[in-house]
């Protein structure tokens, strides 16, 4: 009897209450593997490992230095008078501070998480390893010393595509993960963006694939809930957004008194108009709020909007839970959804208020804009159509299903 594909898995984190925007992506994707037979092991690579019923955990060998590091990060912040160390939107320069912490990590850090991978693989003997979306400068000389000693694929998977490169740096609460790294190192480098591919070939990578985000229909799925605002948007900040933020929210807000607003997250830079401020909105009940809204807005970051066919996660999600889903525009998004029919597109404030009021004045019309744009997530987009799809671009089989 053939045994199913075994991965090791190694996380940016597992705890969801870092707020790092792929971790509950990954959460799904890890379960859809569970789904179609793939025993799993997760290493984070910060934070403590999390256990759940899809997949076994192994410690974080560096999880004091992890946690020490992103206290000083903290504190250099707050005396900034900010909460992150920001980066410039466009080209953002590789510091003084980026080249010392990398060198630091290169010389403390990388040799021990060398040792514990080679550990693992010893001892769960996996198929394959998939480093997910740690800055690929902190294992630079892992992934060759690993394919060498065990010859077997290393996978790297950066869900935050054109986000993550060079020209736009990632996220303020993380590293610029392309500065001083080699994709070369690795087999293959997956991504959620297609139109990313020739730029990740020309960093280096030697094969580059697009594995789009999805949604698990059964947790973003319809809740029985009253329906307590008109438009919702939820979102890990405003950078690279605000513009469309003051255009489907700031000024509509003020041109549609009567329309109820509500943002959920933190960290809004720019216009948000009328619009209440929720503050964060736990994993656990994002369905249940996105449920409760009459529409739900897609506002998709500079960088994936403008690069073609550069998924995120929210339209999946949105769609999955059967919401009436109004969205900037995105290139590439009529790959996953048929616009005018599973959602709506607006390319103005006064677009985006009459699709608010149509929408919010028929709910019949909402309903079934959102019945139409699950059933093309069941159809396509669930994680375990995205689970299968990785083990084939790995070159693994489909296990037995669970």
């Amino acid at each position: 009897m053939t045994r199913s594909p075994r991965v090791l898995a190694v996380a940016s984190a597992i705890d969801l209450d870092f707020r790092y925007g792929c971790t509950p992506a990954w959460w799904q994707l890890w379960k859809g593997l569970y789904e179609v037979g793939v025993d799993l092991v997760v290493t984070p690579y910060r934070g403590r490992p999390v256990e759940s019923p899809w997949w076994r955990t192994a410690p974080n060998p560096t999880y004091r230095e992890g946690e020490s590091y992103q206290a000083f990060r903290d504190v250099l912040a707050r005396l900034r008078g900010d909460r992150y160390l920001r980066r410039e939107e466009e080209s953002p320069e590789d510091s003084v501070l980026d080249r010392l912490t990398r060198e630091t990590i290169r010389r403390v850090v990388t040799p021990r998480w060398q040792r514990h991978l080679e550990r693992l693989i010893e001892r769960e003997r996996p198929d394959a390893v998939i480093v997910f979306t740690v800055p690929m400068a902190h294992l630079t000389g892992v992934p060759t010393a690993l394919r060498e000693r065990f010859s077997l694929p290393i996978v790297f998977y950066d869900g935050d595509v054109p986000m993550s490169l060079p020209e736009y740096g990632g996220m303020d609460t993380g590293f610029n993960p392309y500065h001083g790294a080699d994709p070369w190192e690795y087999d293959l480098v997956v991504s959620n963006s297609e139109g990313g591919i020739p730029r990740l070939l020309e960093l280096g990578a030697r094969r580059a694939e697009a594995l789009f985000w999805g949604a698990d229909p059964e947790f973003f799925a319809p809740q029985p809930v009253p329906k307590e605002v008109d438009v919702f948007f939820y979102g890990y900040g405003d950078k690279f957004r605000r513009d469309w933020m003051k255009t489907m929210v700031g000024e509509p807000s003020r041109l549609a008194p009567e329309l109820d607003f509500a943002l959920g997250g933190l960290d809004f830079q720019g216009d948000t108009g009328r619009a209440r401020l929720l503050g964060d909105v736990p994993f656990n009940t994002f369905a249940r709020a996105i449920s409760a809204a009459r529409v739900n807005l897609n506002l998709t970051r500079r960088p994936h909007a403008t690069v073609p066919g550069s998924s995120t996660a929210r339209p999946f999600e949105l769609a999955s839970s059967g919401a009436a889903i109004v969205s900037n525009p995105h290139a590439g998004i009529e790959r996953w959804f048929e616009p005018g029919r599973e959602l709506l597109v607006v390319e103005s404030a006064e677009e985006a208020v009459a699709a608010y009021r149509e929408l919010v004045a028929d709910p019949a019309q909402a309903a079934e804009l959102g019945r139409r744009a699950r059933e093309r997530v069941l159809d396509e987009h669930t994680y375990a159509h995205r689970a299968r799809r990785l083990l084939e671009l790995i070159g693994l089989g489909v296990g037995v299903a669970a």
